[in-house]
């Protein structure tokens, strides 16, 4: 059991592994540049940790950067989750191993892409907590969290001979709000749960966001993509003395569903990356390796409309998703050779592929009767109300009337609905099209009347982060009540036992399971594309690959080699529209997107 560290007041900090002049780092006491990627262990499988760690190292970086997912590590209170793709600990062995330092951004939350940026769901739907404040209601769970984190992880900081050099406080926390005492609040709580390493505050430099985000005693860092030597001279401005930083430093960006394929050229990032460095700055590059949002961990985006992000995080970065080196790769460590010893190994050639492979789906089995237990209420409870992080919500009655008549869901969804009447498609409802009314046409008195909701992921940045899930109010027909519904929690995390499935149809145009199998010789990468499919999710062997879905850009999901075995292999996809094809395929290459501007 570790000992308690000493409260800051009673004694004072030991002097950390990294600190700073007026105008740079010392780590140890000698003249040191960060020179970092940003690697998210959690959406890397981690038999694929090392292979990438060892790519960071021989592009020429000295460091590695990696953000805490709170919502994965602590999916109800009181818990803490260390095992397999959460395995932190290990990763943090595994970065020492390959002789990387470690930056570390716990948050609490971290933004990221992510599913809720970070923040469990049972607490942002808390309508009494105030969230990323001094409200005592939110730091006292946050105390309470760190106090089952940090202790498994206080071995691998620099104090204790691991690599993790520093620990970030909040992220980007003047775009949101300016309660320094919240951010002092974090700040006492790392140092007096044993955190004796530096620690710093990331912020974008437009605006007033270092202003409101930075804390007295506490590194600034800057985050921005380009107009280096204007973004350089306003954190300077906010930070008259100490190294400057870039903690985050865009060379790419993230897509949404129905956008672009965002990419930026590699020799316009080399080229910014050189003048950053040449300013004497140290450099944290987002992203080096981008990973993939396995599973329903992708975030949204919610300014105008609601977006949600693809289950692709490649991020156009020097290594792609699948851990090739791209173009980036190539160019970044010309610029790093220029002012930094870079390793004299031979720079990684790609990871083999997969063999082009078709694979029938040959049985299936619908997915509505497979619903469970409800809960009864007379008017839908949301998806939150039934404690439900992420996946699928099946809300079901009858209808009071038959004939023509306009459904109307008060509050809209969350965040897509498939209706149907007795079985048959009656039509969609989007958030992002801000639907709240469906015309329909009920075959008979006491129809059978099911919405199908799909949570497509939480919002992760901005005022609507804990927004909630499922039908979000009350539904009427033709202006009267539709009362008496059983709401069904489907979190779909795993897929019902093919063994269990029938002979397939077709073309099912009913939500179901697919399942088919395949033979591998010897694994290899490989990319799931599904032509003819619609949308829904995919597992093979029982690893949850993400959502697909034909409104693109991306057209393939990563399969990573461990995922596959020798022998016979298992592919499911839960189809919930219909398929032209009884195929999927297994291709060499990934399809994104065409980039867009």
């Amino acid at each position: 059991m570790p000992t308690e560290a000493p409260h800051p007041t009673e004694a004072p900090n030991p002097t950390p592994a990294l600190t700073t002049t007026p105008d740079g780092f010392l780590l140890h006491g000698t003249p040191f540049r960060i020179l970092s990627g940003a690697l998210h262990y959690f959406r890397v499988h981690p038999d694929q940790w090392t292979d990438r760690l060892r790519k960071a190292r021989l592009m020429g970086l000295n460091t590695v950067e990696t953000y805490i997912p709170w919502n994965l590590h602590q999916p109800e209170p009181g818990t803490l989750d260390l095992q397999g793709l959460l395995d932190l600990p290990r990763f943090l062995r595994l970065a020492a191993a390959e002789g990387l330092h470690v930056l570390l951004r716990p948050g609490p939350f971290i933004c990221a892409e992510w599913d809720g940026g970070g923040l469990p769901h049972w607490l942002t739907t808390d309508p009494d907590i105030r969230l990323r404040s001094s409200d005592p209601r939110f730091t006292d769970i946050i105390d309470r969290y760190l106090d089952l984190l940090l202790p498994p992880l206080l071995p691998y900081t620099a104090a204790a001979g691991g690599p993790v050099i520093a620990v970030q406080v909040e992220n980007e926390y003047g775009a949101y709000g300016d309660d320094t005492d919240y951010l002092k609040h974090l700040e006492h709580a790392f140092r007096e749960r044993g955190i004796e390493e530096l620690l710093f505050t990331c912020d974008q430099t437009a605006g007033d966001h270092l202003k409101h985000g930075t804390l007295p005693g506490v590194l600034a860092t800057g985050t921005f993509g380009s107009r280096v030597d204007e973004s350089l001279e306003r954190l300077r401005e906010a930070q008259p003395e100490g190294p400057l930083m870039c903690s985050e430093f865009w060379i790419g960006w993230f897509d949404h569903w129905g956008g672009p394929h965002h990419g930026r050229d590699a020799e316009n990032a080399a080229a910014d990356l050189d003048r950053l460095l040449s300013a004497g700055a140290s450099v944290n590059i987002y992203m080096f390796h981008g990973g993939t949002n396995f599973g329903y961990t992708n975030g949204a985006n919610h300014h105008h409309a609601y977006v949600p992000t693809i289950t692709s995080y490649d991020y156009d970065a020097p290594l792609t998703e699948s851990g090739d080196p791209g173009p980036k790769y190539h160019a970044f460590r010309e610029v790093i050779a220029r002012h930094a010893p870079v390793p004299q190994e031979p720079i990684p050639a790609p990871s083999p592929k997969l063999p082009p492979t078709t694979v029938e789906l040959t049985t299936y089995t619908p997915l509505l009767p497979l619903a469970g237990t409800p809960v009864h209420a007379k008017d839908p409870v949301t998806a939150d109300e039934m404690s439900q992080r992420a996946g699928y919500t099946l809300y079901r009655t009858t209808a009071p009337t038959p004939g023509p008549g306009l459904l109307h869901f008060a509050g809209g969804v969350g965040d897509r609905a498939q209706v149907f009447l007795d079985g048959a498609p009656a039509g969609v409802l989007e958030r992002e099209r801000y639907d709240e009314t469906l015309p329909v046409h009920v075959p008979r008195a006491d129809a059978v009347l099911e919405v199908l909701v799909e949570n497509m992921g939480r919002v992760n940045y901005g005022p609507r982060i804990g927004v909630p899930k499922g039908l979000l109010g009350p539904v009427t027909l033709s202006g009267k009540p539709v009362q008496g519904w059983d709401c069904h929690a489907l979190p779909l995390e795993t897929t019902p036992d093919p063994a269990s499935f029938t002979r397939s149809e077709p073309t099912c145009a009913e939500p179901a399971f697919h399942h088919g199998t395949f033979e591998v010789k010897t694994p290899a990468d490989t990319f799931l594309s599904l032509p003819g499919w619609t949308k829904g999710q995919a597992w093979i062997n029982g690893f949850h690959l993400g959502r697909y879905w034909n409104r693109g850009p991306q057209r393939t999901l990563y399969v990573p080699a461990p995922v596959l075995r020798p022998g016979a292999n298992d592919l499911v996809l839960l189809e919930l529209h219909g398929t032209t094809t009884p195929q999927a395929h297994l291709t060499d290459a990934p399809d994104l997107g065409p980039k867009g501007p």
